[in-house]
């Protein structure tokens, strides 16, 4: 970890490495050890043009700017924590605030999740389509992912209310499997032009940073209602975010090499662009129930961009793209409760001794990951009963 003059808790994933945003208080701030940073605030003194850019209750302005001011952003910032002069001391000193409730850190534009991990998708279409081949046709060939709504994508710790809809040809009520989706999340920052296509190559003229996504899931409504369009009620009640956006710039370390992909994806998703190596924790009441490495995902970051916008739909500042649910070939990776009980036929025993197939009212779930010594936070929710 890089030095900083600023004392830090030992052991903190949250140093001068780290960086990520986000925005409490109407204030964008960054997290650093216990404490927050008010960016503008901090900046001011040193430079104001920069201070005036984040000087607002969103980060969709920063967002927006291009990756030469992210840059410049980071670099300013880094500068203050770690060259130890006076005026840099004043300057953190005097703009260092106490923990505080999260925001949503930036304007939803769209939201697209994917189906990235060929264990995911092999074991739902095992569960789902028992006598198909698991893998739908075209999953190798393309990164099949489906729209979201953009107005139910919400901070880490909202509410999760029960929803309701149609379970079968005439029972309509409350979900009897709702379950979790453990994802990792792409911020875009700098838009595209309507009918130009984004090359693969280019996804980090794009994209901003890394959020962890938990896509709620009511399994039993979108097991009636899927096909064949696809997911629709089953998803759209809530999708939850971690409240800080760490940069790309922070996980270059974390950048992997893919899982081989066969056949050759055709020419637009090509090259693949890295993988990243984030290890996410799923915990049910505070309980470990899996570890999916997020490094095992078949399709990556530059080419679920290229792809959904291959026909040449524009990206939006503060357009949000899940990898959808990450699962490792090992049964204590997996990324959902559809997966852990097998669709709700073996029942997951917690280390309490108590039981689950899918969430029960009042369960609290926390989704966090680490990349080295990188924290990307959690993303929680706590289950409430249908109204």
């Amino acid at each position: 970890m890089s030095g900083t003059w600023l004392p830090l808790p030992a052991g903190t994933g949250f140093g001068v490495d780290n960086l990520p945003y986000g925005v409490v208080g109407g204030r964008v701030v960054v997290p650093v050890g216990d404490d927050l940073l008010d960016l503008a605030a901090a900046l001011a003194p040193v430079q104001a043009r920069l201070a005036g850019l984040v000087d607002r209750p969103s980060l969709d302005p920063l967002l927006a700017a291009g990756p030469a001011t992210w840059a410049a952003v980071r670099g300013a910032l880094t500068s203050l924590l770690t060259e130890d002069r006076p005026e840099h001391r004043r300057a953190v000193q005097d703009a260092l605030r106490p923990a505080g409730e999260p925001q949503l850190p930036f304007t939803v534009a769209d939201y697209v999740d994917f189906y990235s991990s060929e264990q995911h998708a092999t074991n739902v279409g095992r569960l789902f389509r028992p006598d198909s081949p698991a893998l739908p046709r075209a999953w190798r060939y393309l990164p099949i992912g489906y729209h979201g709504r953009a107005g139910t994508v919400a901070v880490s710790g909202t509410p999760v209310v029960r929803p309701c809809g149609q379970l079968s040809e005439s029972v309509y009520g409350p979900t009897r499997r709702l379950d979790i989706e453990a994802e990792v999340g792409f911020v875009v920052g700098v838009p595209s032009r309507l009918g130009t296509p984004v090359r693969a190559a280019d996804w980090r003229q794009h994209v901003f940073g890394v959020v962890l996504v938990n896509d709620w899931s009511a399994r039993d409504v979108q097991a009636f209602e899927y096909q064949p369009l696809g997911p629709f009620l089953g998803k759209s009640f809530l999708t939850s975010v971690s409240p800080w956006v760490v940069p790309l710039a922070a996980l270059e370390h974390a950048f992997v090499d893919p899982p081989a992909q066969h056949p050759r994806p055709a020419g637009h998703l090509l090259p693949a662009g890295p993988g990243l190596a984030l290890e996410l924790e799923v915990r049910l009441n505070d309980q470990v129930v899996s570890r999916p490495p997020a490094a095992s995902l078949y399709w990556t970051a530059a080419q679920q961009l290229a792809h959904l916008t291959a026909n040449g739909a524009s990206l939006r500042t503060g357009d949000l793209y899940a990898s959808g649910t990450v699962s490792g070939d090992e049964p204590d990776q997996l990324g959902s409760l559809l997966e852990l009980t097998s669709g709700g036929h073996r029942p997951l025993t917690l280390p309490d001794g108590t039981t689950r197939t899918f969430l029960a009212d009042g369960d609290a779930v926390r989704i966090s990951a680490m990349a080295g010594g990188i924290s990307l936070g959690a993303v929680t929710g706590t289950v409430h009963p249908s109204p």
